[in-house]
């Protein structure tokens, strides 16, 4: 094997948005994530719904009139 081919691997932490720490092996140190097992929908069983800047209401907005045009015409 190649003397210095692989990068160096390390213990260095993880760190959720939610302020979970997990410990994990990595080639890179202080690791930053938005989302973890501790606070993800799927694993606390609680929908969290992320609505940026009223994007839903923006698209119910310009698609409201849709359904009455399309029926118009038939």
């Amino acid at each position: 094997m190649k003397k210095d081919a692989h990068p160096e691997y390390k213990r260095t932490s993880a760190s959720c948005a939610c302020g979970n720490v997990l410990e994990v092996g990595s080639t890179k140190e202080n690791i930053k994530v938005e989302i973890c097992a501790k606070c993800h929908p799927f694993f606390t069983g609680k929908q969290k719904l992320v609505d940026t800047a009223g994007r839903v209401d923006r698209f119910r907005k310009k698609y409201s009139g849709f359904d009455a045009l399309a029926e118009s015409k038939k």
